[in-house]
């Protein structure tokens, strides 16, 4: 690995550091050898001018003493012997000297460094005496004045020499410490930087730092396992957040239940498939599947049972239609969606819908536990169609027009496909309206109750009526109950509705059973799915029959499989507090829902009424003349009364009679009727008959 600048090099950094730290302290060390030799040379002077005086001390003071001029001259010569001698005085201070010799100052090429440091001379005397008859006689004294360049001089070569020596002695230390350096850590520092450089960042654990010799126990050695140790955890690290990273992006694709691609996924492919589309100038198709009943299966089982059966069916379309299906994803719920690419005639998918109804008639087979057993489910489905370009051109305006038409399609028969039309918006805004008008129906007396007459083949006599709720809208005109129900129940105002018919019918009976001809009539009143789970049904119920005086068994409730599948311990408490204030109960639709014999076994019921699309068909359809007769004979095994529904003629009527049917109901005998005409036909039937 390459250093982009020298200055930034840690060896360079070192050398220079090492460099002038060594040389500034080798000049300070030098300044002071220089210093200590500087004093020293002043004590040299001091002591070679006192041991000059000392020497010729004696042959001064005879000279003194005898005052002798030549002899005083031969020690003042001698003296100038000496080269750092430049004067000599013997004699006496107050008077003529008795010799005496002076030479100029030496002129030395250091004078200017060492005149400061030493003075140029130093004077030292002596004083000469002798002993006199015991006493001490002062003869004169001695005086030399020293010239201190000679010692300046080899002061100044002693401290170049020691300066020099001390600078170069630094430098050799400092180049040897940065050897040492070098060696000890700067080059094992550029080897594991080597090293670094050609570790691959994504995968560092498989290329190890490698151990430097001689520094395998030492802390260089301790880092270089510790990093490996990094390295090694950071790939770990890396591996385990790119793991997650991939599981999350995995989960916020697909859905967990099923594995099925979510709809942010299925968004996302639909576009790229708009766009393929797009330039291959074909079309593209959304199905939305919408489970039918598919709560029912939840409450009836549980919603572990549920979730295998949604994974179950997610699997047989996706597996038995991999080929036909781009994208099979799930919305969320028991709703999901079939992408379907280069469609290019509408029929292809209509072919390929009816394909979907036609793999959901196999049914299921679960084990929901050990008591149960192993149980048959059936499921059917409900798809709305919508097609690119013709419907939506983007992909979120096509999965919600699917939706849509699914949930249209759901409102009427269900176990079918259907396409989206250009009117779907009209509709849903027309049903709007008609769920804000539901609410003001009942005040603006635009609801009004019919009803349909019902008849017992054993005594030939009606026995009694179905009361069947109409809605005549201002603007619409006549709303067909499978319209408005749903409505008022999505809107919570089947409640208020409910309680209407309710108090309706109870004041029409109180005065039909006024009448001689309608004694022991019974009225009955269908219930929907909100009113059948509702706490105080059974408290208005009697409340009405009380308030009206109603005789027992006046009043009977008709409720669906579908409706009593929704909360089953609800709804049997509900019924068996109906059950308990003599109101009969009656299964409307018989065949249509679960026709499961466990609940059929454990409800409080009196009744079944068979399904008007299986009696119609009886007489043409051999399945269908089997389910009504099977219908019958359950019926009567349980102890229950059976009702026909939707006879229209007279061979239908004879047809259920001959299978023990008990009762009927149909356009054969009237159409639902306001009670004015209901109370004349029963009058005009009992007129006919005496």
């Amino acid at each position: 690995m390459k250093i982009k600048q020298r200055s930034q090099s840690l060896s360079l950094n070192l050398l220079y550091w090492t460099f002038f730290t060594a040389l500034a302290v080798g000049i300070v060390l030098s300044v002071l050898q220089v210093v200590y030799a500087a004093a020293h040379a002043r004590e040299t002077i001091e002591r070679d001018g006192q041991r000059t005086l000392t020497m010729f001390a004696e042959p001064a003071r005879q000279a003194l003493y005898n005052l002798d001029a030549e002899m005083a001259g031969q020690v003042v010569k001698g003296l100038l012997q000496h080269e750092a001698i430049r004067k000599i005085t013997i004699g006496h201070p107050q008077e003529m000297p008795l010799a005496e010799q002076e030479r100029p100052l030496q002129q030395g090429v250091y004078r200017f460094i060492t005149d400061p440091i030493f003075s140029p001379q130093q004077i030292f005397a002596l004083a000469l005496e002798g002993q006199q008859d015991d006493q001490l006689e002062y003869y004169g004294r001695i005086e030399i004045v020293i010239d201190t360049a000679p010692y300046g001089g080899a002061f100044v070569q002693e401290a170049v020499i020691v300066f020099i020596s001390g600078v170069l002695r630094a430098l050799v230390l400092a180049l040897v410490f940065h050897l040492i350096y070098r060696a000890l850590l700067t080059k094992p520092l550029a080897d594991m930087m080597e090293n670094i450089a050609n570790i691959n960042p994504d995968r560092p654990s498989q290329s190890k730092l490698k151990p430097i010799k001689g520094h395998e126990n030492n802390e260089l050695g301790v880092w270089i396992q510790k990093t490996n140790q990094l390295f090694a955890s950071i790939e770990r690290n890396t591996y385990l957040r790119h793991e997650a990273e991939t599981n999350l992006m995995r989960l916020s694709q697909i859905d967990y239940l099923t594995g099925l691609p979510n709809r942010h996924e299925l968004q996302l492919q639909l576009e790229k498939a708009l766009l393929h589309a797009q330039s291959a100038n074909n079309s593209v198709a959304i199905m939305c599947v919408g489970l039918d009943g598919f709560k029912g299966v939840n409450e009836r089982y549980t919603y572990q049972t549920g979730d295998w059966l949604l994974n179950a069916f997610a699997q047989r379309i996706a597996t038995h239609f991999a080929d036909d299906i781009k994208l099979f994803s799930r919305l969320g719920g028991d709703q999901f969606v079939a992408l379907q690419a280069d469609v290019e005639h509408p029929y292809q998918s209509a072919s390929l819908a009816q394909k979907i109804l036609k793999a959901l008639e196999l049914p299921f087979v679960i084990v929901p536990s050990a008591e149960i057993g192993e149980v048959k489910i059936c499921l059917s489905a409900t798809i709305g169609i919508a097609l690119y370009p013709d419907d939506a051109e983007d992909a979120e305006n096509l999965i919600q027009k699917a939706e849509q038409t699914m949930m249209l399609a759901k409102s009427g028969s269900r176990n079918r496909y259907q396409f989206y039309i250009a009117s779907i918006d009209r509709e849903m805004r027309k049903r709007r309206q008609l769920e804000n008008d539901l609410k003001e129906a009942i005040g603006k007396g635009q609801m009004n109750v019919v009803y349909q007459p019902q008849i017992c083949y054993s005594t030939g006599k009606f026995f009694g009526a179905e009361a069947l709720l109409r809605w005549q809208h201002p603007e619409f005109g006549w709303i067909a109950p499978d319209t408005f129900i749903p409505l008022a129940e999505q809107s919570g105002s089947i409640v208020a509705i409910g309680g209407w018919v309710l108090e309706q019918v109870c004041q029409q009976l109180t005065t039909w059973l006024k009448e001689e001809n309608m004694q022991g009539f019974k009225v009955a009143v269908n219930l929907s799915t909100v009113q059948l789970h509702h706490t105080s049904l059974a408290v208005q119920v009697a409340r009405l029959l009380e308030v009206h005086q109603l005789p027992a068994g006046s009043l009977e409730v008709e409720v669906t499989e579908t409706s009593l599948m929704q909360d089953v311990n609800a709804a049997k408490r509900n019924l068996q507090a109906l059950r308990n204030i003599a109101v009969s109960i009656a299964i409307d639709d018989f065949g249509t829902g679960y026709s499961s014999l466990s609940y059929l076994k454990s409800m409080p019921l009196d009744k079944i009424k068979i399904d008007r699309s299986f009696v119609q068909d009886a007489l043409t359809s051999e399945d269908d003349a089997t389910i009504v007769r099977a219908i019958i004979q359950l019926g009567h095994s349980l102890g229950l009364k059976v009702l026909a529904e939707g006879i229209e003629t007279k061979e239908m009527e004879d047809f259920v009679v001959s299978l023990g049917c008990d009762e009927g109901q149909g356009y054969y005998y009237s159409k639902p009727a306001s009670p004015l005409i209901i109370g004349q036909l029963l009058k005009d039937y009992a007129l006919a008959r005496r």
